[in-house]
């Protein structure tokens, strides 16, 4: 029996969705992110670094700018094929695997991990959210270090808009979210429509971890070392102010 695809495998969707979310303003950000990225990790220049989940390859290529040896693994190849444009395009070499990174695995081991923009929390089961951060534990070397940003329950909380709508990649777009459960979850429905008025509607449910959760089940469950939680990628305190939940576990 065939296993049923969860939403995220639909390579249609990121065709539609992609130009979207991966917007010009998250490509002005990759290259600071970057920078912190390896200032946190304290990587050398030749370094291997994984890139987790690594979508059109924005901090993929950003890192690899930067002297950084990148793999990039993502489940949707039409990504993939746009990072290798975008590699090509700033002249830098990029490492680009299509597999699912609940099964991903490697012989070479890396300096460090990185999962940047929110592309954690998506798969229907908790168990599929820890086969990911253990197959990333598994692909670090002793010492390494792995980087996750992503909505947590508090950054929900603290940002929860209940939508908006906006211009965009020559779309109008209508976003609405819901809390789902007590805030265990976040709907997001998002409305694409063109300049013809043909309408795209499509729904989806992030998981939400609280900061503490994510941290214990890293050390517990994935056996790092250490996890350390920040407001944001300059290592800010992760209180009231913050901006973004970043974890830097160490293997």
């Amino acid at each position: 029996m065939n296993k049923q695809k969860e939403w995220f495998e639909n390579e249609s969707f990121w065709l539609n969705y992609g130009p979207i979310m991966f917007d010009e303003q998250q490509w002005s950000q990759a290259h600071g992110i970057a920078e912190k990225c390896i200032e946190i990790t304290e990587l050398e220049k030749g370094s291997r670094v994984l890139d987790v989940c690594c979508a059109v390859g924005r901090i993929s290529v950003e890192l690899a700018s930067l002297g950084m040896k990148v793999t990039g693994v993502d489940i949707t190849q039409p990504f993939l094929d746009a990072a290798r444009e975008s590699a090509e395009d700033e002249g830098v070499e990029l490492e680009l695997i299509n597999h699912d990174m609940r099964t991903f695995s490697t012989k070479n081991k890396f300096d460090a991990a990185v999962n940047i923009y929110n592309s954690f929390g998506y798969c229907d089961k908790i168990e599929d959210d820890i086969k990911i951060l253990k197959q990333v534990y598994k692909s670090l070397k002793k010492g390494g270090t792995f980087i996750l940003e992503c909505i947590s329950r508090e950054s929900a909380i603290k940002y929860f808009t209940p939508g908006e709508w906006f211009e965009r990649a020559g779309m109008t777009v209508l976003t609405e979210f819901k809390v789902v459960g007590a805030w265990e979850g976040l709907s997001s429905r998002w409305i694409l429509i063109d300049k013809d008025g043909k309408k795209i509607d499509h729904t989806f449910v992030q998981r939400l971890y609280s900061a503490a959760e994510l941290r214990d089940i890293l050390i517990k469950e994935c056996k790092f070392k250490s996890a350390e939680v920040y407001g944001g990628f300059n290592m800010e305190p992760y209180d009231q102010n913050l901006s973004t939940m970043v974890i830097v576990a160490k293997k």
